[in-house]
């Protein structure tokens, strides 16, 4: 029996004794609550607005709001920035003052009204932290609430306030109850959130379950719904098999050759979205022999790259072009990336003394992930050809990411992942992924360069001011990155989500990825 096989019959015994979750969603419908439920295919790690940074996204943007939110431009017409919890904002003619008025009304789940000490409050607990994406915030050097509606920061450097306030981490706003509230408390299943949501359950790595908050400043639809559960499916086939069924209303992450027969189906609907999704392989720069930029080099010379993108996205993904994805402003559409090239890929191994070497690596992946799978399988055939074995190591995120980050001398080799942005600019995948760091938190790949740190630190305070000049900077920075070939740049995906057909409202948002913002749709 082959792991396909495998997994398929796993599926079929699960889907036979259905599992706590979906007994407990039956109880609720049985008792007449309208449930949206979620096949998600990775678990959420930390639910602390302050430190959440993964793909607890998901769950936190259900029940906590921030101050704005970024709208990605379509059919040619611009990106823009909505109001959420402000209504409106300016800026100081210099760009170093920010002042937000916010919307009247508001109620956190608690009762207490949203003030702007809150919203102060909120943002420097998340700088004090310091975890997380708190970096956001870096230009913030003061934030005074001058009368309860209105909030004023005082920033070192210009910057597009606006955008950053519309993260999709480290900009949640809480309640002034919750402020001295530790990470246990938030990962014990509480909540304090101005959200059209409060958080019901949390069981790590298995759901979450939020209900309807009933004082929501923003109503809900018609037909809206009261539930959302959040069920973690590690398992490609029994996602599939639960979006099939009717157990699930909304998934993704399933296999590209599986997508035709779900399009052929009435009851679902597959929507394919440009995406700001980049996948990529960090080469463990702290480990020889990956220690040698020519080694790595050769390595991202055998990536099939074609090959990923037709068998892995049914011709649906694009070739990346290095670290910042097309549609966010910075993306190098000329980037010297490498081809395919075996007979170059060889020469440059054999000119480091690893011609027929018998080199093994060992690549990590997340589990549930086809695309991830896919690109492995195809690169290892590549790899064998130069004597090279490359490893498989399937692991469910968590468990990858904590590997990753104990000690780059007994992590993977190559650490494979997704990166979408946390606010959308060119700053935010640069300074994440390969800005030096003293303690990995995904700078997976431990790549260090004094120079390329310099670089995009100097384009990140002139963004405010000089984008021209500060986009031609983290364009070169990115080719410093090609150039050591910190990772491998496999492609940029779309965004590929099933939904069931009789779900309205749903609308993707590339900046937020992969989340559904539940309270827009109805059935």
């Amino acid at each position: 029996m082959n792991r396909r096989e495998v997994l398929r019959s796993a599926a079929l015994v699960a889907l036979a004794t259905p599992f706590a979750g979906n007994r407990w969603t039956m109880a609720l419908a049985q008792d007449g609550a309208r449930i949206f439920t979620l096949a998600y295919p990775t678990g959420f790690p930390d639910l602390d607005p302050a430190t959440s940074f993964s793909n607890d996204g998901a769950v936190l943007a259900n029940v906590y709001e921030s101050l704005t939110r970024y709208i990605p431009g379509t059919d040619g017409a611009p990106a823009t920035v909505n109001p959420l919890l402000a209504e409106s904002w300016e800026t100081s003619a210099d760009g170093l003052t920010w002042t937000f008025r916010l919307r009247a009304g508001v109620k956190f789940h608690d009762g207490s009204d949203l003030t702007a000490e809150a919203v102060k409050g909120s943002i420097e607990r998340t700088i004090t932290i310091a975890g997380g994406a708190a970096f956001i915030w870096y230009a913030v050097t003061g934030i005074a609430a001058p009368d309860p509606q209105t909030v004023v920061f005082t920033l070192s450097s210009p910057q597009p306030l606006d955008v950053i306030a519309a993260s999709g981490f480290a900009a949640w706003i809480i309640s002034p109850a919750a402020l001295d509230k530790d990470n246990a408390w938030f990962n014990a299943g509480n909540g304090a959130g101005t959200g059209p949501f409060t958080l019901d359950r949390y069981e790590p790595g298995q759901r979450v379950i939020l209900n309807r908050f009933a004082g929501y400043w923003g109503g809900a639809p018609e037909g809206g719904f009261d539930t959302v559960a959040f069920e973690i499916v590690e398992d490609a086939v029994l996602d599939q098999s639960m979006i099939e069924g009717g157990q699930a209303d909304w998934t993704y992450g399933l296999p590209y050759e599986n997508l035709e027969a779900l399009q052929a189906n009435p009851d679902l609907s597959v929507l394919v979205n440009p995406s700001f999704e980049t996948l990529f392989g960090m080469y463990n720069t702290k480990r020889a022999p990956l220690d040698r930029p020519k080694v790595r080099q050769a390595l991202s010379l055998a990536f099939p790259y074609d090959d990923v993108i037709m068998a892995g996205t049914s011709g649906m993904g694009s070739r990346a072009m290095g670290v910042i994805p097309n549609g966010i402003w910075g993306h190098d559409p000329a980037a010297p990336v490498p081809n395919t090239d075996l007979d170059a890929a060889r020469a440059l191994l054999a000119e480091e003394g690893l011609a027929d070497s018998g080199l093994e690596l060992v690549m990590t992946y997340a589990t549930s992930d086809q695309l991830e799978s896919t690109a492995g399988e195809l690169w290892k055939a590549n790899l064998a050809q130069l004597g090279i074995t490359l490893t498989l190591q399937p692991m469910a995120w968590e468990a990858q990411w904590q590997l990753a980050k104990a000690d780059p001398a007994t992590a993977q080799d190559i650490f494979v992942m997704y990166w979408w942005p946390t606010y959308v600019t060119p700053y935010d995948y640069l300074l994440n992924l390969f800005h030096s760091e003293e303690s990995p938190v995904y700078n997976l790949g431990y790549y260090a360069n004094p120079a390329f740190d310099a670089l995009i630190d100097e384009a990140a305070t002139l963004s405010g001011t000089d984008r021209a000049r500060a986009e031609a900077m983290f364009i070169e920075a990115q080719r410093m990155v090609i150039a050591d070939a910190a990772a491998v740049f496999m492609l940029d995906k779309p965004n590929i989500h099933i939904i069931r057909s009789d779900i309205k409202g749903y609308k993707d948002n590339a900046a937020y990825g992969h989340v559904v913002f539940v309270n827009d749709l109805n059935r």
